[in-house]
């Protein structure tokens, strides 16, 4: 039986150089020449997951199957890969060590003095090896968050170190570095990643593999002086130029051979044709999109400063682009600050787009902009999609000023709301009492039946996406919130034209609220996360039909009638 095979990713220079996308796009090479890949991301943080981390300084937190919390490097191996990951593919420094205090704690090393190495060191190669053993994969890609030379980081490489030891045919180490390209010099640098093979060296590490990115395309001279200043062959030194997609980066990495490199170096054979057809097939729709559809997405974490943190929101968005393509459409998306609808900014910006989408968070910052756009969305006939706290939102607009509930809102932002159409299940309150908020939050994926003519029914049949239990039909989505529609309110809104078109199976929770078609061409909500769900080759059916009723509905704009 051929022995398992580990590469390990590790970023050199500076943050940001694009780790994750390197290794998504090996893993995806590799799988399309056959191999069952499994992509391990660790981060550095003490954080136990990623759930408590800021989203304007960490990005999106990326919710797995099982419930997981996890850096959003996460949801781009799903997304390439097109597969499900688990609990074993992510790992934190406040895991591993929760973990080796928790065995100290119970007697587990016999009374030993417990030190980080070898026992940190030893679980964090133990991790490694068990998530071999769970996917039954060929080859293990990890990433190891951070920057070569960062204190964090050092136990990880350390233990990539000694996994090498053990087993020097089998584990491969791709340094990812940066090459500046500054303007009035006009030449590209290749110092810094001279540097970062120093820093590596100097923990016992030699990469096998360099992976340069830059602004352009790296000449031959250049790769020559990496190999030789770097110690590695000039075939293995990779050019990473910036290019217009992220998706472009696999078929960009195969002109110079890295797969084939890759194989060579680990000393296996590929199993299968290269077969990038599918994907192909999908660069070909990004780079032939003809129509334009306008999207605005309002939001909270559009105004980190002068910038626009559009990480906050990764699945989102790229939920937006493939179903776009998939439609031959080409995404206009803008970023609407929803504290500026308070502040008094003129809604009327909203009638230029073809759909508005408000996406999930937490808090009472801009919530009642996001709730005056809902209401601009739902008279003026604008294609609406929220999701999560969008639905929840949605459902507060609807009872404020359809079903005249003074006040209504969610016990999130008003406890005291005379009408809490937003509540937490009795259960949770439970919980709560204790200040367990973890313990509260409904993670992961759950079921949900899908009522017969309704959108929803009609977007996930179109896309094969229903799964039958019974006479029902059932999908399973992934969730991450903590606040329920109140059971209470539910006739109420029936009564009033609001559909509740999918519920968990024991009729308790309401998973989706939508209005009918000839009320209006799509409002929709759900309690649940489809971004997590959608991939390249298989964009999300809610995120599909909304762009559909977008582009049916375009030149709206120039009819909308901002008095009603």
């Amino acid at each position: 039986m051929p022995s398992h095979k580990y590469i390990f990713v590790i970023g050199g220079v500076m943050s940001g150089v694009g780790k994750g996308i390197t290794t998504s796009s090996i893993a995806k090479i590799l799988q399309s020449k056959g191999f069952k890949i499994n992509p391990i991301k660790v981060d550095p943080y003490l954080n136990v997951d990623a759930g408590t981390m800021n989203p304007t300084e960490h990005g999106e937190v990326f919710v797995l199957k099982s419930g997981l919390e996890t850096d959003q490097d996460m949801g781009n191996y799903e997304r390439f890969l097109n597969t499900d990951l688990g609990d074993e593919n992510y790992m934190t420094s406040g895991t591993i060590y929760k973990h080796v205090i928790e065995k100290e704690r119970s007697l587990g090393y016999k009374g030993k003095c417990v030190e980080a190495i070898p026992h940190i060191r030893d679980e964090i190669v133990r991790r490694f090896e068990k998530a071999t053993e769970i996917n039954k994969s060929d080859i293990s890609i990890i990433e190891i968050g951070g920057t070569v030379g960062d204190y964090q980081n050092i136990m990880f490489i350390e233990a990539a170190r000694v996994l090498k030891l053990k087993n020097p045919n089998d584990v491969l180490f791709v340094l990812v570095s940066y090459a500046p390209l500054p303007a009035k010099i006009g030449e590209m640098k290749t110092k810094p990643t001279q540097n970062a093979m120093r820093a590596l060296n100097g923990l016992g590490v030699q990469a096998d593999m360099v992976v340069v990115r830059s602004e352009g395309a790296m000449d031959g001279k250049r790769k020559e002086k990496i190999a030789i200043s770097c110690n590695v062959m000039p075939e293995n030194v990779i050019s990473a130029p910036d290019v217009s997609s992220i998706y472009d980066v696999p078929i960009n990495f195969e002109k110079d051979n890295l797969g084939e490199r890759v194989l060579a170096l680990l000393n296996i054979k590929k199993k299968s044709k290269v077969d990038m057809k599918e994907w192909r097939a999908y660069l070909k729709k990004i780079k032939t999109a003809r129509k334009k559809v306008k999207i605005g997405i309002v939001g909270k974490y559009f105004d980190t400063g002068d910038f626009v943190l559009s990480d906050a929101y990764i699945s989102v968005i790229e939920a937006l682009k493939f179903s776009s393509y998939n439609q031959g459409a080409k995404p206009e998306l803008s970023w609407l600050n929803a504290k500026s609808f308070e502040k008094g900014a003129n809604l009327s910006v909203l009638g230029k787009f073809d759909g508005i989408l408000i996406p999930g968070g937490f808090g009472e910052t801009g919530v009642e902009g996001k709730i005056k756009a809902i209401e601009y969305a739902r008279k003026n006939k604008i294609p609406y999609f929220g999701l999560c706290y969008g639905m929840q939102l949605m459902l507060v607009e609807y009872a404020r000023n359809v079903l005249h509930l003074k006040n209504a809102h969610t016990i999130e932002i008003d406890e005291n709301t005379p009408h809490p159409v937003i509540d937490v299940m009795p259960e949770q309150k439970k919980i709560l009492e204790t200040k367990d908020y973890g313990g509260t939050m409904r993670l992961g994926s759950y079921p949900c039946i899908v009522k017969k003519e309704t959108i929803a029914r009609d977007a996930y049949l179109s896309a094969g996406a229903l799964a039958k239990a019974g006479k029902k039909h059932l999908i399973h989505e992934r969730h991450r919130h903590r606040y329920e529609v109140n059971p209470e309110y539910v006739e109420k809104f029936t009564q009033k034209g609001m559909l509740f078109s999918g519920v968990s199976p024991d009729d308790k929770l309401m998973e989706i609220a939508e209005l009918s078609r000839d009320i209006h061409p799509f409002f929709l909500g759900t309690q649940f996360h489809p971004e997590f769900q959608a991939r390249p080759l298989a964009p999300h059916p809610l995120f599909n039909e909304f762009i559909k009723s977008a582009l049916r509905g375009k030149g709206r704009q120039n009819r909308v009638d901002s008095r009603r």
